[in-house]
């Protein structure tokens, strides 16, 4: 359940530099696909984060975390890379 929640999180900050891109910025497609590109980032800062709670508070070791962090980085990166791709064409 809790990797359903921080994967959600992930997308919730998607949707934030979305969001920000489009009413900060010019709200033109390239904007929206410099917001996906700079989401990848910052979200594998946080995955990274989510990780390390993992190890250290948890007491989970690495190598049973680091599966955990793949999926938990990856699905909302891959959505925000073809974001950044769709909008960026």
């Amino acid at each position: 359940m809790h990797t359903i929640m921080v994967m959600g999180g992930g997308f919730v900050l998607l949707v934030v530099f979305l969001l920000a891109a489009r009413f900060m910025g010019d709200g033109s497609s390239a904007a929206l696909a410099v917001a996906a590109k700079w989401f990848i980032p910052a979200w594998f800062i946080g995955a990274g984060i989510n990780m390390a709670v993992g190890v250290i508070k948890a007491g989970y070791s690495v190598a049973e975390e680091l599966p955990i962090f793949l999926m938990i980085f990856a699905v909302p990166a891959v959505v925000a890379g073809l974001l950044w791709w769709k909008f960026g064409r």
